[in-house]
């Protein structure tokens, strides 16, 4: 579906609220996705998915085609809804990457398994000591295969500050992981 057709839908959603139901589909596993990431267990990412939603519905009359797409609006609530749960939780920010323990090749052997699950812990590791900031830049990229526009659009930021802040997050990742290497 085309940014065209994402107008259309918000246009008819804005009429006829069951409209809404299209935008929903579309959408809803990439920002359970992004949520996920950056609350790190089901129960919440749910909870907060939902909420997106609803917020996306009852302010819908807000939303103002500008060229932006309507899944960066909605990438928006989300951010702003996780930072709020991350505050009112009191809770450490930091990303969960458990989702990845599931991409490995279907028939790893015993060690290769093994040593998989010690890369993904470490990397998860490295990943909390990152800024929220940069955390969602590299959720943004990677998780959600974002290109650096789309990551400008969500995070309110140009194309090319967010190719800095991708570069500057994955150096700083692999600092990080250097120097546990070096530990060890």
């Amino acid at each position: 579906m085309t940014l065209y057709e994402d107008g259309a839908l918000v246009a008819q959603a804005k009429e006829k609220r069951e409209a809404f139901d299209a935008l929903y589909l579309k959408y809803l596993k990439k920002v359970y996705t992004y949520i996920y990431y950056r609350v790190g267990n089901i129960e919440d990412a749910e909870d907060i998915t939902e909420s997106v939603f609803l917020h996306a519905l009852i302010h819908l009359d807000r939303y103002q085609d500008r060229g932006i797409p309507f899944s960066a609006w909605l990438l928006r609530i989300a951010h702003n809804l996780v930072a709020n749960w991350h505050r009112n939780a009191g809770r450490r920010r930091s990303v969960v990457l458990d989702a990845a323990d599931s991409i490995q090749d279907s028939s790893p052997t015993p060690e290769e398994a093994a040593e998989s699950r010690d890369d993904i812990r470490e990397l998860r590791e490295a990943m909390r000591g990152l800024s929220a900031e940069r955390q969602q830049a590299l959720i943004l990229r990677f998780a959600e295969g974002m290109k650096h526009r789309e990551i400008g659009e969500v995070m309110g930021k140009s194309a090319g500050a967010v190719k800095v802040l991708v570069h500057r997050s994955l150096a700083g990742l692999r600092s990080r992981l250097s120097e546990r290497e070096e530990r060890e």
